[in-house]
C-alpha cells in the first residue's frame, strides 16, 4: 500500500525507535493528523494474553470521562416499563418483536448499539446471524443486556467505549477526537489503560503489556511508555 505525501510528511515528526510519554504522545498525536475532518483517536494495546484459552479473553465496556465526541444512536429491544424507561433515558428506537422483525426482514441497522433486557435475547437469538458478524449483539459483560435499560442508554450517550481481545490479543479502542483538549484525552487515555490493567486474568505469566501505540485517523503510529502510567 502506497503511502501519500501527508502521511510521509507526518510520519518525519515521529520516532520510530522512541517510546514517548503520554503527554508528549498526545501532542504529537494532534500535530500529526493530517485529515480535513476531526479526526478520531484511535488506541491499540498489545497484551501478552493467549486468547485461544477462554479465561484470557478480555471483553467489557467503559464509560470515558470525557466521552468520544460522538453520540451513539440507541436501540432498546424492551416491553412494559423497561421499554418505557428506555424512551425517557433518550435511546433513539424502542420496540420488541416489531423490531427484531424489522431487522430480520429488511435488513435494518440503523443503530449503533443494541441494548436489551434478559427476557428479550432467547427473540434475539433468531437474527442471532445477521447482528453477530457485525458486533451488535448484546452481551452481558458489555452491560448491554441489563435490567437497568435507563443506565445502560445513558452510559452510551455519555460515550461508553466497548472492548475485547482479537485473535492475537489486541485491544483497540477510540479514545476521542483530534479537537479535544490534550488533557481531556490523557485522562480518556489513563482511564481506558487502567481498565485493562485491573482486567489482567490472574493466569497471565510475564510482562501483561507489550506495547501501546496511539494514531489520528489515517495518521502514523505513536508508541506510547509503558512507564508513563501508574502501572
Amino acid at each position: 500500500m502506497k503511502k501519500g505525501k501527508k502521511y510521509i510528511e507526518a510520519a518525519k515528526l515521529i520516532d520510530k525507535n522512541k517510546l514517548y510519554s503520554k503527554e508528549e504522545a498526545i501532542a504529537l498525536v494532534k500535530k500529526t493528523s493530517f485529515t480535513k475532518f476531526d479526526a478520531s483517536i484511535e488506541l491499540a494495546i498489545r497484551l501478552n494474553v493467549d486468547t485461544k484459552k477462554a479465561d484470557q479473553q478480555l471483553r467489557g465496556a467503559i464509560v470515558l470521562p470525557h466521552g468520544i465526541g460522538k453520540t451513539k444512536k440507541v436501540l432498546v429491544i424492551a416491553k412494559g416499563e423497561q421499554a418505557n424507561a428506555a424512551k425517557e433515558a433518550g435511546a433513539d428506537y424502542v420496540g420488541d418483536v416489531d423490531i427484531i422483525e424489522k431487522i430480520e426482514k429488511e435488513n435494518w441497522l440503523d443503530f449503533d448499539v443494541m441494548i436489551a433486557t434478559p427476557d428479550m435475547m432467547p427473540a434475539l437469538g433468531k437474527i442471532g446471524k445477521i447482528l453477530g458478524p457485525k458486533g451488535l449483539m448484546p452481551n452481558p459483560k458489555t452491560g448491554t443486556v441489563t435490567l437497568d435499560v435507563a443506565k445502560a442508554v445513558a452510559d452510551v450517550k455519555k460515550g461508553r467505549v466497548e472492548y475485547r481481545t482479537d485473535t492475537f490479543g489486541n485491544v483497540h479502542a477510540i479514545i476521542g477526537k483530534i479537537s479535544f483538549e490534550e488533557q481531556k484525552l490523557i485522562d480518556n487515555l489513563d482511564a481506558f489503560v487502567s481498565v485493562i490493567i485491573k482486567s489482567k486474568p490472574a493466569t497471565v505469566k510475564g510482562n501483561y503489556i507489550k506495547n501501546i501505540t496511539i494514531s489520528s485517523t489515517m495518521g502514523p503510529g505513536i508508541k506510547i511508555d509503558i512507564n508513563s502510567f501508574d502501572i
